[in-house]
Formats: C-alpha cells, sequence, structure tokens
C-alpha cells in the first residue's frame, strides 16, 4: 500500500464542507446544493473507472452519504488503498454503521497515522465508548490540537467527566470555533463558577460572558440555551426579548420554555395564549404547566378539569401536584381527602403540604400528630411552619421555646413573627431589640408592630420646644408617622392616638375624623373621646349618642358621663342607672365619683 499522502479528507474537500448546523454527526455532511448532482456522480463515477484515486474517495463519499452502503464500499476501499486518507476515514465510518466496530477502528487508525483529524476524532470517541478513557484522551487531543472542532469539545467532555480543569480551555476552544453544544455548556460552567464565589448565589445576575455564550449557541439553534437566555433576559425585566427566546425554544420542543412562556403571557394578562403555551408543556410531560393549567381552571371555578391537571403533574412527578391537589379538596371541604393528599406530598418532602398538614390536623384537634409535621415543615425551610411552631409553644406556654421558633421566622422575614420577637423582648425589657423587630414588622406592614413601635418612640419624645412666647412649638415627629401608618392601616387604638394628637394641636376636624373612624370600627375609647371633642364644641346630644355606645362597650368614663348628661336634665333616674353602671364598670377613681353621684341621685329620688 502506497503511504497515505496530504489529500484532502472528506470534511475538508471544496464539495463536502461540514457545517456547524450538523457538528454532532460522524457520517458526511451535507453543504449546499450541486447544480446537478447526478451529472457530478457520473463524471466522478467516469473518473474512478480510469482509475483517479480522488475520484474514487468522493464517489464512495457521494455514496455513503446518500446511504448506499454498498455501493460505497468498493470505490472507498479502492481509494484507501492508494493511499487517500479522507478515504479510509469514510471507510471507517461506513463499517462503524455496519457494525463491525473494531474493523472500523482500525481503518480510523491509519487514516488518523496519516494526519486525519476526523478520523482521530472518530477514533478517540471508538476508545471511550470501549472504556479505555487514556487512549481515547490521546486521540482526541490529537484531533483538537490540530484544529478540529468535535475533537475539541470531545476532549472537553472527557476531561470535564473526570473532573479535569483543562477541560474549559477546550470547551471554549470548540465554542469559539461555533459548537453550538460547547457554547451551551461553557456557559454553564461559568455560570456555576460565578454562584460558587464568596458571595454568589444561583439566583444572581448571570456574569456578562456566560451570557455572551448563551446567546451564541441560542443563535445556532440550542434550544436549552435559549431557554436559559429567555430566564436570563425576564429576570433583568427585558420581557419582551424574553419572550421571543422561550418562543424560539419552545417551537424547537423545550417544554420548560413553553411553560416560562405561559407565564409571561399570564403575567402580561393573556390567559387564553398562556393556557396554549402550558397545554403544549403539560402534554410534553411538564409538570409545572399541569400545575399551571390546574389552577387555571380552579380560578375559572372548573374543579373537575383542574383536579386532571393537578393529578397529571403529580403523574409527571411534580409533588406539587398532590399539594394542590390538597388544597383544592380543602376548599371544597373535602377534608379528608385534603388529608390524604397533604399527607402525599408531605411524605415527598414538600415542606408546605407538611405545614397546611399540621394546620389541618391540629384544627381537627390532634396537637399531638401536628407537631411534626410542623417540625418538619420548619427544618426544611418554611417560615410559616416556624411561626406555627412558636404560636403552638406560646398556647402551651413555654414562652421560650416559642421565642426560638419566632426568631427564626422573624430571621427569614416573617412579618408577625417579627411583632412577637418584638414584644417578648418589650417585655423583658429590652428595648433596643424590641425597636429592632418592631421595625422590621412595621416595614413589613403589620400595623400592631407600627403602633407599638409608635408607643416605644413616644415614650422616649422629649416635651415639646417652646418659642419666645412661651407657646410649644410643634415639630412632627418619627412616632407621630408610625401612628399614622398603623391608624391609616386600620388600627383602632392608633386612630384614637392620631385623633388626640390632633386635638393637641388645635385641629378639631382632623381629631373628630380619627375619632369618629376609630368609634365606627369599635373602639371605645374613640367613641369616648368622640363624644368629649362634641361636648366641647356644644353637641351634647349627639356626644350622648357616642357615650353611650362607648358606656355599652364597657367604658365606665363614658357611663359616668351619661349619668351626669342625664342629672342635668333632671332625667334622674336614668342617671342613677348610668352611675349604677359607670360604679360596676371603674376603674377606681371613676367607679368613686360615680358611687357619690348615685347616692346623690338616690336621695334626690327619695325627697
Amino acid at each position: 500500500m502506497d503511504v497515505m499522502g496530504d489529500k484532502a479528507t472528506l470534511f475538508e474537500t471544496g464539495r463536502f464542507v461540514q457545517p456547524s448546523s450538523r457538528e454532532d454527526t460522524e457520517t458526511p455532511d451535507e453543504t449546499g446544493e450541486i447544480a446537478d448532482e447526478a451529472a457530478e456522480e457520473l463524471r466522478q463515477r467516469l473518473a474512478a473507472e480510469a482509475g483517479d484515486v480522488e475520484a474514487m474517495s468522493v464517489l464512495g463519499a457521494m455514496l455513503l452519504r446518500r446511504g448506499d452502503l454498498d455501493g460505497a464500499e468498493p470505490h472507498l476501499r479502492a481509494a484507501t488503498a492508494a493511499g487517500d486518507r479522507a478515504a479510509a476515514n469514510n471507510l471507517g465510518v461506513l463499517l462503524h454503521q455496519r457494525g463491525y466496530a473494531d474493523e472500523a477502528a482500525g481503518w480510523w487508525r491509519i487514516a488518523a497515522v496519516a494526519g486525519s483529524t476526523a478520523a482521530a476524532h472518530a477514533l478517540g470517541r471508538h476508545h471511550r465508548e470501549r472504556g479505555d478513557e487514556p487512549a481515547a484522551e490521546y486521540w482526541l487531543r490529537q484531533s483538537a490540537e490540530q484544529g478540529h472542532t468535535l475533537g475539541a469539545y470531545a476532549l472537553a467532555d472527557l476531561l470535564e467527566h473526570r473532573g479535569d480543569a483543562g477541560s474549559e480551555r477546550w470547551m471554549r476552544v470548540a465554542a469559539e470555533r461555533g459548537h453550538r453544544e460547547a457554547a451551551y455548556r461553557l456557559a454553564r460552567a461559568l455560570d456555576r463558577h460565578a454562584a460558587r464565589e464568596p458571595g454568589g448565589d444561583s439566583g444572581a445576575q448571570v456574569p456578562e460572558e456566560a451570557e455572551q455564550w448563551y446567546r451564541q449557541a441560542a443563535a445556532r439553534g440550542h434550544r436549552r440555551a435559549a431557554l436559559h437566555l429567555g430566564t436570563i433576559l425576564e429576570r433583568r425585566g427585558e420581557l419582551k426579548e424574553a419572550g421571543r427566546w422561550y418562543l424560539t425554544s419552545a417551537k424547537d420542543g423545550e417544554a420548560r420554555a413553553a411553560c416560562a412562556l405561559g407565564f409571561l403571557l399570564r403575567d402580561a394578562g393573556d390567559t387564553d395564549n398562556a393556557a396554549v403555551w402550558w397545554l403544549r408543556a403539560a402534554q410534553d410531560g411538564d409538570g409545572n404547566a399541569a400545575n399551571a393549567l390546574g389552577a387555571l381552571h380552579a380560578e375559572r371555578g372548573e374543579t373537575q378539569t383542574a383536579e386532571r391537571w393537578y393529578r397529571a403533574a403529580m403523574d409527571a412527578g411534580d409533588v406539587n401536584g398532590a399539594y394542590n391537589l390538597g388544597l383544592l379538596c380543602a376548599e371544597q371541604g373535602r377534608t379528608p381527602q385534603a388529608e390524604q393528599w397533604y399527607r402525599r406530598a408531605a411524605y415527598a418532602g414538600h415542606r408546605e403540604a407538611a405545614n397546611a398538614l399540621a394546620i389541618l390536623l391540629l384544627r381537627g384537634g390532634d396537637e399531638t400528630g401536628a407537631e411534626p409535621w410542623f417540625s418538619k415543615a420548619a427544618e426544611a425551610g418554611s417560615v410559616d411552619a416556624a411561626f406555627n411552631l412558636g404560636i403552638l409553644h406560646a398556647g402551651r406556654s413555654e414562652e421560650q421555646a416559642a421565642l426560638r421558633w419566632y426568631e427564626r421566622a422573624a430571621a427569614a422575614g416573617h412579618t408577625e413573627a417579627a411583632l412577637q420577637v418584638g414584644m417578648a423582648k418589650l417585655r423583658d425589657g429590652d428595648e433596643q431589640e424590641a425597636e429592632r423587630h418592631l421595625r422590621c414588622a412595621a416595614g413589613g406592614g403589620s400595623a400592631e408592630a407600627a403602633y407599638r413601635l409608635a408607643t416605644v418612640l413616644d415614650a422616649r419624645r422629649p416635651p415639646e420646644p417652646a418659642h419666645e412666647l412661651g407657646e410649644p412649638v410643634h415639630l412632627p415627629s418619627e412616632c407621630e408617622e408610625w401612628y399614622e401608618r398603623a391608624a391609616h392601616q386600620g388600627h383602632r387604638r392608633a386612630q384614637v392616638r392620631v385623633g388626640m394628637l390632633a386635638a393637641a394641636r388645635g385641629d378639631v376636624v382632623e381629631a373628630a375624623r380619627w375619632y369618629r373612624e376609630a368609634a365606627e370600627a369599635g373602639s371605645r375609647n374613640g367613641a369616648f373621646n368622640l363624644g368629649l371633642l362634641l361636648a366641647r364644641e356644644g353637641s351634647e346630644p349627639e356626644a350622648a349618642v357616642w357615650w353611650k355606645r362607648a358606656a355599652d362597650a364597657g367604658h365606665g368614663r363614658a357611663a359616668l358621663r351619661l349619668a351626669l348628661v342625664y342629672a342635668r336634665r333632671g332625667e334622674l333616674a336614668e342617671g342613677q342607672r348610668w352611675a349604677d353602671r359607670a360604679v360596676s364598670l371603674g376603674p377606681a377613681s371613676v367607679a368613686e365619683r360615680a358611687e357619690r353621684l348615685r347616692d346623690a341621685l338616690r336621695q334626690e329620688l327619695s325627697a
């Protein structure tokens, strides 16, 4: 046999250039359209019959590409015997397709030794499939170092599998040469590196270089890269472009992209089109999309359809399906079925299902059965479960245990837990810690926390300074801001306090507004103060109406005021009745005055 020369390989000829879109194949590639393929084949056949070695090689490649293995083999063998390394490589491809892997490897070795990078790549793949990694690395490295893109990618894959730090270098080489899977995997690697850095977070911003590689892979038709790129853009708020990449990925069959596109459309108010994409994703086995469809139908009151989709999600391996079935049954009052589904999800590790199951058991009076599920959910990271454990221990007067769970929930941002910790710290006299937790709770929207924070700050407030004429100067304080915030959230005691502050400033209209709002919401102090304000303004009959409401709610001073009103009117019996009521309600100072008034009215009536 002649020594293999430097003739072009199949992948390097002008007729058969391998495009990037077919980079993962080993068979000859189609590159462009040949004006008259039949005529070209005839020309090559005639040249081959005349003994032209290159024509034999090209004709064999053409037939191999077409799938005519029987027709291709004699031409490739003849060209190989004449020293054509491209023919040797393609003969190996043909034999591999026939199932003769060892014979194929022999021809690939001959071609690789002669300098065929494609054959070196194929030989490296062959050795890796046989488990001979050293030999695989040797030939893949030969291929990669001579500029073969697939060789670089296969070498990177092998090194990455072994945990070799050199894998990233070759993955980058393959990506830079247009290998889309390499670009995607390089982006993923850069993403992971960023997450592992100190202070890194899996939800943090993706490095710019990683995004560029995702973009390159996506532009070359890599559907998972398009999905990741869409996720990055959505997280950044670039929803329009994110939607385009999700759509590209979804059309290529990526169920997760179809699901994500559905959520994007739903958030934009287009639930009909969202449902179309969720349906497509769910039919491809995406449990998240099935859950979304279930929730959509549940919102529409189509509970049977919702249940069907939740079951589909569960069948797809999404434990949220069982949890959502539990929620659906609980809403319908089907408690035994709800408990069944909650248990199924909870045993599968769904922390919110464990919390929901514990609540269900607790409402049924099974505190002993509820506590372990609260604990399991809390240990798994459920903030609500940690708060509920705090409530459970507080109900048993186990204050220290309750505080520990409240602190844990508060540290995770639970507003009501922060309020409970703040109140506990106030009881312990730790005003600084109390203020810190109350600020957290108030900032999270708790009206009670805003009110209690205001009282803490109010107690520290110095007397208001006076101007040169000796009259106090009112300067807005932080405590007033918190009182007002709580008042605007409907907190009755805060409303009364804001009314008192307004009255102290002389703003009677504002004071009356807040007193009335508190009184109408059921505040007896608000009703009493509104009565005082109206009486001072000369509207005693209306004042009496509010005092009566306050007295009926148990306000002793309001009852005493009513007794005085009726006594002045000469309605002594009614006055005596309200004086009796004031005596019973107290407090002591009120009861003492009411008793004297009652005795005086009794003497007047008996005279």
